[in-house]
């Protein structure tokens, strides 16, 4: 499943994936991974990503469709 909301915050923060991925310490392909739904990063980098973009977990990697 695409991330859509992690590549809107990083197109708000105006920054590329390669800045992103610099920022987070990762490489531009990982982030493209990230947003188009083909890599499951760790919590780790989740939150280095959330800092980095000043979001929650819950704003960038919560699925709301999931249901219990």
């Amino acid at each position: 499943m695409k991330n859509i909301k992690l590549k809107l915050a990083r197109v708000e923060k105006d920054l590329s994936q390669d800045e992103l991925a610099k920022i987070v310490g990762v490489s531009r392909q990982t982030i493209g991974l990230i947003e188009s739904g083909k890599y499951n990063p760790s919590l780790s980098l989740c939150i280095g990503i959330c800092i980095a973009l000043s979001r929650t977990l819950n704003d960038l990697f919560w699925d709301e469709e999931i249901t219990d």
